[in-house]
């Protein structure tokens, strides 16, 4: 099982070089295999979008929380790090034009030696995918459409890349640096929907959940399994990410995790570890509980 921590935003600090890369730094000595980093390119004041990851429908985060760019806060770990996984979870698909990101993708994948997995959403707040000049309402189909330009600009050859869509379109492209490995980036599909859980089985290389538990969560794993299936793919190429938390991981969860085809978590710090060192602490403890090799 692999094991990755999401960077606490919600300390306000991934801002600030020293405690970022001091975070960054830990979870790589302590053995985790990655780290994660979350997006949101505004947010809006007020918003009237509903968070649906807790009961009140709004979100933990104050307004004005720093939360950086998450692909130049991973090449800024890059470079501080030798073997850390550079991960987002989840980049805000909309928010992007694909053929921009699939540079931005290949460049980091390239300059990190392979170390990038990208989580994809569709993000839930419109005020913020409309100020980025996303189409909310069609959102869906776009993503489907940006994730097969990205891939096929990546796997481009000297002839480059024709691709007529409804949303998206190139003739004769060529994007360059290519990822590091010929399969492109891994590109995973994060959501709580039966939408997100249906498209990481049709084109993902990955499916996190997000927020489901219990029978949501094995209904969700189902979705994505009969998708690929119906896409004549097999599921189980489909990596299943689930999430826990640092302090209540332990071998039963882990076995629990294993049982439904995970092959990695991702880890989140509790709201008690308010400083730096109380949020090591918790990664250290978790690391000594699950026996993370270092």
């Amino acid at each position: 099982m692999k094991l990755g921590v999401v960077i606490p935003v919600e300390h306000g600090r991934s801002a600030e070089p020293d405690w970022v890369l001091d975070f960054a730094r830990a979870a790589e000595r302590l053995g985790f295999d990655e780290i994660s980093a979350v997006e949101h390119s505004v947010v809006v004041a007020d918003t009237a979008s509903r968070y649906p990851y807790a009961p009140s429908g709004k979100s933990h985060l104050p307004d004005d929380c720093d939360i950086p760019d998450p692909l130049e806060l991973l090449s800024f770990v890059a470079g501080a790090t030798s073997r850390l996984g550079l991960a987002t979870g989840v980049l805000v698909l909309p928010n992007h034009n694909p053929v921009v990101l699939a540079k931005r993708l290949a460049t980091l994948d390239r300059l990190s030696d392979a170390r990038t997995r990208i989580c994809l959403g569709l993000g839930w707040m419109r005020e913020e995918i409309e100020a980025c000049g996303g189409d909310f309402e069609h959102r869906g189909r776009s993503a489907d459409e940006a994730i097969r330009l990205m891939r096929a600009l990546w796997a481009g050859g000297g002839e480059g890349v024709d691709f007529d869509g409804e949303f998206f379109r190139v003739s004769t492209a060529h994007s360059w640096p290519k990822p590091a490995s010929r399969h492109g980036v891994p590109l995973h599909i994060g959501g709580h929907s039966k939408a997100a859980a249906r498209r990481a089985g049709r084109l993902g290389d990955g499916f996190q959940p997000l927020g489901l538990a219990g029978e949501e969560l094995e209904a969700a794993i189902t979705t994505m399994r009969d998708a690929a299936h119906d896409a004549g793919r097999d599921s189980g190429d489909v990596e299943l990410v689930l999430g826990a938390s640092l302090p209540r991981l332990d071998e039963a969860k882990l076995d629990r995790a294993r049982g439904l085809g995970a092959t990695r978590m991702v880890l989140s710090v509790s709201r008690h570890a308010r400083t730096l060192d109380e949020v090591i602490a918790e990664m250290a403890d978790c690391a000594d509980r699950v026996a993370v090799t270092r």
